[in-house]
């Protein structure tokens, strides 16, 4: 799956702040909270001192990155967040009626809601009961005689703590290892269990690898919060210390068995498929039926073992590590996990390590936010019926619909015109679009959560309810038939996705708002805003990843050998021309990592463009036409697009992005983009030779 925004899951399980603005709660006015204000198009904010063909990033964007500092309380702060915040105000009007009404009123879905958020934000009751709720769990790890019982204590872990059924980038972010339910790579209408490397609590391998003084100055740090999350729980100091020094070592051997991020875009590199006794050899002193058995998962003839070599370490790990070591290990893992959910010395703590050590965080969110958050997470699908409700009418959806419907028609148009494809890859390229399935807004269907029991007393108790829940609800997948319907977003969700095993394109109702979706503003600007974020979930599809899954989803190479080499010509030149060192975050963006990212957002503005042009010559009108703001709709369309990702970026945040993350900088998405584009020169009238205008310009879509 990949997003146009970031695919930060590490950032959300364990910050819940990344696409987040401002500390206040919204004001009271009336009966309800006031929304917050979101942004609109407005070619005026221009910096006219700067040349646009020198560097358009800082013309479009220079005075509002001036005007809209980083907040205390955040990370990053652009777009996405400004409407990430509203998004959560008008989450937090649903959940604060809800709250406010009778018991006896409450439908069985408000009283999940209403009670979710009453524990929630009752601080005096989490700092008394979160502690004590763990506790069961962590004597259970005391009480440990022999290592055969890790397998018991991690299904335990991951029946409790979110993640452990979610892959991310670089890794599953869960006790040990990954396991969840996912598409055969050859057959997607089978669904199969799948075991994925884990275990690491930094955001990935180089965290623990690169030997820089920075690098080794965050291992310390990390170590240091490793102790005193320890000594939070009742270990003496001395033992924490020693504890956490296990930790490291046991997880920087995870690091260095795990596959790294790079060679894990390559599907191929994950497609390993075996039998549970082959599971089991590679690692004999780890119980894995006692684990499946644990977990409830179902029967299967066959698993995937995304890296082998991973889970030959864990055997190694068992051997060599001694109990207490292991029980430090689960221990920390079971903390840190839960501790964003606790009381409030858990949540401080661990607010220092990873809000400002990893992400520079001046200043936690606050309570209000936290929880909002929170319940999108666990009851998101609930909360989602609500706010498309309040804000995502039938309207928008159709206008929305037909801007994918016309993108597509303009990547077939863009197929058929391609001159580095033969006939028989077009034919099944075509195939392939054809297939594609849209989905806008929200599901069909909606999620039943008639068993997830939610309680008021216990916040923490809800969150580990929830998380079994959807532990259970992933792994009752297995075996059966693949859901292409199913949206693993939740709709006030500010982000977009593709996902090659189903082949759908994904559009939340969350990100179908102003400044992206703006039903007040023109074509030229949706097309630009929203129209480009649809352009690049189509293109994922053919990128360098996508285009090795058919139409069907299924991992299976459908192109010539020489159409697939010219591609991968065309994709050489994006790798090589995002590959740079970024002073500012002091380590260098590899291109190799953000490839397919690039690939769908240069290939994505074309599609935009190509689709607004139709537009407008079916309407009579051209992309020169001029409106009353003295601007072509090119123009217009160019400057949409870049205010779609003006944005301050803490350095710690710049810096953790860039080591695990598939996206560029939002600055290399705009003038790297722009810069391939001869529309872009024609335009702003730019020539040879200026920054703007790039002299080997690189394309594949």
């Amino acid at each position: 799956m990949r997003s146009v925004v970031a695919s930060c899951a590490w950032v959300c399980l364990l910050c819940l702040a990344s696409f987040a603005q401002t500390t206040t709660a919204p004001q009271e006015h009336g009966s309800e909270p006031s929304l917050p204000p979101l942004d609109h198009f407005d070619a005026s904010k221009v910096d006219s001192s700067i040349d646009p063909c020198t560097d358009f990033y800082q013309y479009s964007c220079s005075r509002w990155v001036q005007d809209n500092p980083v907040p205390p309380d955040e990370i990053f702060w652009g777009a996405f967040g400004k409407l990430q915040l509203w998004n959560e105000a008008v989450l937090h009007q649903t959940v604060v009626e809800i709250a406010a009404k009778p018991v006896a009123e409450r439908t069985s879905v408000e009283q999940k809601v209403g009670d979710y958020w009453t524990a929630c934000t009752d601080e005096k009751q989490r700092n008394q009961t979160s502690l004590e709720t763990l506790r069961p769990t962590l004597d259970r790890i005391d009480r440990m005689r022999d290592k055969a019982e890790i397998a018991e204590i991690v299904a335990d872990l991951h029946l409790s703590i979110h993640g452990a059924w979610n892959p991310s980038d670089p890794e599953t972010y869960a006790a040990l290892f990954g396991f969840g339910a996912q598409p055969d790579f050859h057959d997607t209408t089978n669904v199969i269990p799948q075991f994925d490397q884990g275990g690491m609590g930094l955001p990935g391998r180089d965290f623990y690898l690169k030997t820089d003084a920075e690098s080794l100055a965050i291992l310390t740090k990390y170590k240091a919060h490793v102790a005193r999350m320890l000594g939070l729980s009742g270990e003496p100091a001395v033992q924490a210390q020693g504890a956490a020094e296990a930790v490291l070592d046991m997880e920087t051997a995870m690091a260095k068995a795990s596959m790294d991020v790079v060679k894990r875009r390559d599907p191929k590199n994950l497609d390993n498929e075996m039998g549970l006794a082959e599971v089991e050899k590679l690692a004999p002193d780890f119980d894995f039926a006692r684990y499946l058995e644990r977990v409830n998962a179902p029967a299967s003839s066959k698993f995937i073992v995304t890296s082998p070599e991973f889970f030959r370490s864990l055997e190694r790990l068992i051997e060599d590590e001694p109990l207490d070591h292991w029980k430090s290990y689960l221990k920390w893992h079971l903390l840190s996990g839960s501790a964003s959910q606790m009381s409030d010395d858990f949540v401080q703590e661990d607010f220092e390590f990873v809000g400002k050590t990893l992400f520079g965080a001046k200043a936690m969110l606050p309570l209000w936010r936290r929880c909002i958050q929170a319940e999108d997470r666990d009851l998101g699908q609930a909360l989602g019926q609500a706010y498309v409700a309040r804000v995502f009418p039938a309207a928008n959806k159709e206008r929305v619909k037909q801007m994918v419907e016309n993108i597509e028609a303009a990547l077939s148009s863009d197929i058929d015109a391609s001159d580095w494809m033969s006939p028989e890859t077009k034919k099944q390229a075509h195939l392939k679009l054809s297939m594609q399935v849209d989905k806008i807004g929200y599901p069909d269907r909606w999620r039943d959560y008639a068993a997830l029991e939610i309680r008021p007393d216990n916040h923490l108790a809800n969150v580990r309810r929830a998380a079994a829940f959807e532990f259970h609800r992933q792994l009752q997948k297995i075996g059966k038939p693949l859901d292409r319907s199913e949206w693993t977003m939740t709709p006030p969700t500010v982000n977009a996705y593709e996902d090659a095993q189903t082949n759908t394109i994904n559009f939340p109702a969350g990100v179908l708002q102003p400044p992206f979706f703006d039903p007040t503003r023109d074509d030229s600007v949706n097309y630009g805003a929203a129209g480009v974020v649809i352009g690049h979930e189509t293109i994922h599809g053919f990128d360098d990843q996508g285009r090795k899954f058919d139409g069907s989803g299924n991992l299976r190479d459908w192109w010539t050998s020489a159409d697939a080499q010219a591609y991968d010509k065309r994709g050489d030149c994006i790798a090589e021309e995002y590959t740079e060192f970024v002073p500012e975050a002091g380590v260098q963006q590899d291109g190799r990592l953000t490839q397919g990212e690039n690939t769908a957002d240069n290939g994505g503005i074309y599609l935009a463009l190509s689709a607004l042009d139709a537009d407008l010559k079916a309407k009579g009108e051209t992309l020169d036409d001029k409106g009353k703001d003295g601007l072509s709709a090119r123009q217009r369309f160019f400057l949409a697009y870049a205010g779609i990702w003006c944005s301050n970026v803490r350095p710690e945040m710049m810096r953790t992005l860039l080591l695990m993350n598939p996206h560029p900088l939002d600055k290399y998405r705009v003038n790297n983009v722009v810069s391939n584009m001869p529309e872009f020169a024609q335009a702003f009238s730019c020539h040879k030779g200026q920054p703007m205008v790039r002299k080997n310009a690189c394309r594949v879509w």
